[in-house]
């Protein structure tokens, strides 16, 4: 008979699963208490039950005081992840081995080693089990004894002799991450670190950040200055304007500082006095387009942070809203597409872009009194701009467009009737009053014939304009229906800023673009799948044109017209 069995009412009981590398490994080494706190964390999560902190704390007669310090030993021994501490949130790790029985290991094979380890922490008696976990990263991690006595010593002398085991077992381990596990590569390593010390004591006691340098910090020093490329009094102005009083909160400043292209001191100092008044012109926009927004950061970070990189202002950015608001356009996503059409004609500061709208309003006025003069009620469509400035590169004056608007009134299309006459009007040089009061009648049945020629040109020319803008306003909505997705939204902006850094990567560490690479294929998988989740067809984002072969121009590669291009004449004749 076996030595344990169970009954069989308790093989159909509900049952709370914990690894056996727990059992085999962590369980004989960790404290009573401890193990308490992993075990019913285990059970409220596998059993779905909706208990809070305190509820846990009170279900286990803990204080939540001292179920933080259980949470906290079992962090440093990475069973868990402290993930919050305000709102306090953890993460349920793996256990470290993932398979095979534990090491028996033999205490007096490490006799000398014991020795000398007790000698550096001479404030305090090392325990057993401390010994212990030194004995497995010597054995699991494959550390030389010196290595590793390197490692105690220089963790001693940044915190002292009452330093905790868990802070020098996760030091060890980052060296054991970089595959630094004999003497002479720890060595080599913490004389680096050395190297730049002075560097982090003059920039952790100007950012007012109290604590020792260590080697993290050093690596974060190093990604700062290489990668990211800021010196020192850059990274000591971005933690004053900050407040990071934490080498983790400077690096995230200094990520989105990166992000946004400010790396002088100056720079800095104008982005946080800037930042506060960057929501309030975001909220001035939103308000001048007509759109609600539920949360503001994402077309701060999405739109107006990045249209103010391109140089323009808030005041000229609250302008350009109230002008598309008037022009029936109402998303950031068209302010976008037309500051980007600002931006690659070189119109960017303020008295250009000025000067652009008020050149903008007056067309649309005249326009308006064009379409009045042939008859027509309608609004003002992209294609009344182009015909506007055509007609004008042809050198027709104002007062001849009106006159050419007035005779096309009445027609059935008069602003195609209109381009006819124009065109006549050009191949007989008739650009004045007088010299159409004085032409002829065959020039005036020339006219009649060419303004119908004309109109037969316009039709064609709006009947492709009109498939090629609602195949491009389609692929529009697509985007910003993905973007609108808080999910789909980060992934992007994550792929965004990976292909920053892919490109600097290239030029400086081949090693490092390889894993951006990596990541943005992993990312790019991701990506995917949210818009299958979201029902929505990558596809969409390009263009769906109604003639493949001519992609909605009426002319094919070869500069010919298309077939669907002598169907629609057939149609309209």
């Amino acid at each position: 008979m076996p030595f344990i069995s169970v009954s069989d009412g308790l093989v159909n009981k509900s049952a709370t699963s914990v690894e056996n590398k727990f059992i085999t490994k962590y369980l004989p080494a960790l404290n009573p208490d401890a193990v308490k706190a992993y075990l019913y964390t285990l059970f409220v999560y596998q059993n779905g039950a909706a208990y809070s902190f305190t509820d846990v704390a009170a279900a286990l007669s803990f204080t939540e005081e001292k179920l933080k310090d259980c949470y906290e030993y079992l962090d440093e021994l990475e069973l868990i992840a402290i993930t919050s501490r305000t709102p306090f949130e953890i993460k349920i790790l793996e256990a470290e081995n993932i398979s095979g029985a534990p090491k028996k290991i033999k205490p007096e094979k490490y006799a000398d080693f014991t020795k000398t380890v007790q000698s550096i922490l001479k404030g305090r008696m090392v325990s057993t089990n401390e010994f212990m976990d030194y004995f497995c990263l010597l054995e699991d991690y494959g550390f030389d004894q010196h290595a590793l006595i390197m490692i105690i010593s220089y963790c001693v002398h940044l915190h002292g002799d009452k330093i905790r085991p868990q802070y020098i077992k996760k030091v060890a381990k980052s060296f054991a991450d970089e595959g630094l596990t004999s003497a002479k590569k720890v060595d080599e390593k913490l004389s680096a670190y050395t190297s730049s010390t002075p560097a982090l004591i003059k920039l952790f006691s100007a950012a007012g950040i109290k604590k020792q340098p260590d080697v993290e910090d050093d690596k974060l020093y190093k990604k700062w200055t290489k990668e990211l490329g800021f010196g020192d009094e850059a990274i000591i102005c971005a933690a004053k304007c900050f407040k990071a009083k934490t080498c983790e909160k400077l690096d995230s400043a200094l990520e989105e500082l990166f992000k946004n292209r400010r790396f002088d001191a100056k720079e800095i100092e104008d982005y946080c006095k800037n930042k506060n008044s960057i929501y309030a012109v975001t909220l001035d926009i939103a308000k001048n387009l007509g759109v609600y927004m539920q949360n503001s950061a994402p077309y701060v970070e999405n739109y107006v942070n990045v249209w103010c990189n391109k140089g323009f202002s808030f005041e000229c950015l609250k302008e350009v809203s109230a002008y598309l608001f008037k022009t029936e356009k109402h998303s950031f996503e068209e302010m976008d597409a037309f500051l980007q059409k600002l931006y690659d004609r070189g119109v960017v500061a303020d008295k250009s872009v000025k000067e652009y709208l008020e050149t903008r309003n007056a067309e649309d006025k005249f326009i308006k009194t064009l379409l009045e003069c042939s008859g027509l009620t309608r609004k003002i469509v992209p294609w009344d701009r182009e015909s506007l400035a055509k007609w004008r590169s042809w050198n027709f004056s104002d007062e001849m467009l009106l006159e050419a608007a007035r005779l096309s009134s009445g027609k059935s299309n008069p602003m195609a009737y209109m381009n006819g006459i124009l065109s006549a009007w050009k191949a007989d040089g008739v650009y004045s009053k007088e010299k159409l009061a004085s032409a002829s009648a065959p020039v005036a049945r020339k006219a009649d014939k060419a303004s119908d020629d004309g109109a037969l040109r316009a039709e064609i020319e709006r009947h492709y304009f009109d498939l090629r803008h609602a195949a491009e306003q389609r692929a529009e909505a697509a985007v910003a229906s993905a973007t609108a997705d808080g999910v789909y939204g980060n992934i992007k902006k994550q792929l965004n800023e990976l292909s920053i850094k892919l490109a600097f990567a290239e030029i400086r560490d081949k090693a490092q673009a390889a894993e951006i690479s990596k990541r943005i294929k992993e990312l790019e998988t991701e990506e995917n799948k949210r818009l299958a989740e979201l029902c929505i067809d990558k596809d969409d984002f390009v263009p769906r044109y109604s003639c493949p072969v001519c992609n909605d121009t009426g002319y094919d590669k070869y500069g010919k017209p298309c077939a669907c291009m002598k169907k629609f004449i057939s149609t309209i004749e």
